[in-house]
């Protein structure tokens, strides 16, 4: 556990008494209070070796940061000290399930956590792991704090929903009823989505940290709203970036990511797409993973820093 979580017990020490969903308290737990009073819940991978830069885990909708082991132990390898948080109404943080009242604060709880580790650790730049919704948090992050982050690999970035998918009628849906039915449900996400692999569909759903609830108005909405800007944004990202895309994506539309390369100001930037994969690449079947884990591995070691003696 970092000092940056050990702070933020001792701010939290009036509410000694609150508890995670799953009941456990957060007094014991790493954790940071967010602007609307939210506790957050976060997790903390630190290397055996000096750390040569930090990696935040930026995670997707409906799902939370402690899906992400294999990712982990990629990062750890490259003496990458790793941070992440679930967001708020995820996993093990307080908030109404997967619903926010505007998509900015998943933007600014990011930041905050970004603030709070760039206390810790002025010497070490930051990079960006993010997949799905993640992807567009990280390039709203980006947009704010050019100069903080030093890189950034997506995997299946959500910059354009797939027309022909149910999840796209909803958030078209959504924009109709917002006004009137914010907490309407407008149906589930299909876990057969994420991977061609069956253990890790299974996996998925019996995952009792994921959210398993329905896609609300309100929340669908706002993704779209972010959507809608995202097109003003790009152009003004700079930042070296790795785009990892399955061309099989039904929810992230892989021409998002084709996009988003032609778009972004970067000059270093790559955009790799697996034939027929799903949306999770870090998830998919062995022989994709393992691929997408080797351009991760020598996308890193291209730009990180070199290890100190």
């Amino acid at each position: 556990m970092c000092a940056t979580s050990c702070c933020c017990f001792k701010k939290a020490q009036k509410g000694e008494d609150r508890m995670t969903p799953q009941g456990l308290f957060y007094k014991d737990l790493p954790h940071f209070i967010n602007a609307d009073g939210n506790y957050l819940f976060c997790r903390y991978w630190e290397p055996p070796t000096p750390p040569r830069a930090l990696v935040m885990i930026v995670h997707s909708a409906g799902e939370h940061s402690g899906r992400y082991s294999e990712v982990v132990s990629l990062l750890l390898k490259h003496s990458l000290y790793v941070f992440a948080h679930d967001h708020v109404g995820h996993g093990q943080s307080e908030g109404e399930g997967m619903m926010v009242s505007h998509f900015g604060i998943y933007v600014r709880d990011t930041l905050q956590h970004i603030d709070m580790m760039k206390r810790s650790h002025p010497h070490l730049r930051i990079y960006l792991f993010s997949t799905s919704m993640g992807g567009l948090i990280s390039l709203y992050v980006a947009n704010e704090r050019q100069n903080d982050i030093a890189g950034m690999i997506f995997i299946a970035p959500l910059v354009l929903m797939n027309p022909e998918s149910a999840t796209f009628t909803k958030m078209f849906c959504a924009r109709l009823l917002k006004n009137f039915l914010p907490q309407v449900a407008l149906g589930y996400m299909d876990p057969r989505s994420v991977s061609r692999d069956e253990e890790k569909v299974i996996d998925y759903i019996r995952d009792p940290l994921n959210y398993h609830g329905p896609v609300r108005v309100r929340f669908a909405t706002e993704v779209l709203h972010a959507l809608i800007k995202l097109e003003k944004i790009l152009p003004t990202i700079s930042t070296p970036m790795l785009i990892l895309h399955g061309d099989a994506d039904k929810l992230s539309d892989v021409r998002g990511s084709y996009i988003m390369y032609g778009k972004v100001a970067s000059l270093d930037k790559t955009l790799k797409v697996y034939e027929h994969a799903a949306h999770q690449l870090h998830r998919e079947l062995p022989s994709v993973t393992e691929e997408v884990f080797k351009v991760i591995d020598g996308w890193l070691e291209e730009r990180l820093p070199p290890i100190e003696q």
